[in-house]
């Protein structure tokens, strides 16, 4: 298999500051497969390619099966994407780029604040029926991207749903995994949408979750709101996401943290967007 350091590089490729951040995540991971594998000495996949093939397909919008024939191949590519996604690494890729960052901006390593939003996008004709619905509101046939972003706009958490199903109800689901994962957080925004059911969970859970103001006439404008609509905005750079695009809406929330993992990488590594 040919490597980073021989082809010619594409833009989405990741530098080897970047690279290092991710290593040993995933050779930890490599390490723990083989343990259970008959391990028949064959040549093992360039790890880094296979994270640069993600990246290169996430980035650009290309169709899996047109990927570059210099990178490993799409089956490969797509068969790591949905290992990491079953046994959970694409998440703990996470937490100490997190920090990382958070402490480069002279935050406390865990966030205790976050906004809460929803976005709803049409699917790719291959996306299974069943895993799609109707947006009332937006009237958009598709499915729902539910993200938590701390005060910097860093993702926390996705949920990606069919997009019928309410914000209020994909709220509750957030708050539930927010108390576990992200302890720290007692305050959450969030627009019109997520009421009472959600702000009443979110009480029980000790996270004051503060709406728009409805006795307001006109405007109103959401404290922090704007910080959630840039996170969109970066997701929607990875022209894969301008649509969704996958099969199980467990790819679709991996394919939007790799998204924002390759935007905390850069910010770590002191890169642009």
């Amino acid at each position: 298999m040919t490597s980073s350091r021989q082809r010619q590089p594409y833009l989405s490729d990741l530098s080897d500051a970047r690279w290092a951040l991710m290593e040993s995540t995933l050779t930890a991971w490599r390490a723990e497969r083989q343990k259970t594998s008959l391990n028949l000495g064959g040549k093992l996949t360039d790890l880094r390619e296979v994270m640069n093939a993600i990246l290169f397909l996430n980035r650009s919008g290309t169709p899996l099966r047109y990927l570059p024939h210099d990178f490993p191949p799409h089956t490969t590519a797509f068969g790591y994407v949905s290992a990491w996604t079953a046994d959970g690494t694409i998440e703990k890729l996470d937490p100490h780029l997190h920090r990382m960052v958070h402490e480069q901006a002279g935050r406390t390593p865990e966030p205790t604040a976050c906004v809460i939003d929803a976005q709803s996008v049409k699917t790719a004709p291959s996306v299974p029926t069943d895993t799609q619905g109707t947006d009332a509101g937006k009237k958009i046939m598709g499915r729902k991207r539910s993200i938590v972003v701390d005060t910097l706009g860093l993702s926390l958490l996705v949920i990606v749903t069919a997009a019928s199903v309410s914000d209020d109800e994909a709220g509750k689901q957030l708050l539930t995994q927010l108390a576990t994962d992200h302890p720290t957080i007692t305050k959450a925004w969030g627009h019109t949408d997520y009421k009472t059911q959600a702000i009443q969970h979110g009480a029980t859970l000790g996270i004051d979750v503060v709406p728009r103001n409805e006795q307001v006439k006109g405007l109103s404008v959401i404290p922090r709101r704007w910080v959630v609509e840039r996170s969109f905005g970066w997701i929607m750079m990875h022209h894969r996401l301008a649509r969704d695009c996958e099969t199980k809406p467990a790819h679709s929330e991996s394919m939007i943290r790799i998204a924002m993992i390759s935007n905390l990488a850069k910010r770590a590594t002191a890169k642009h967007l």
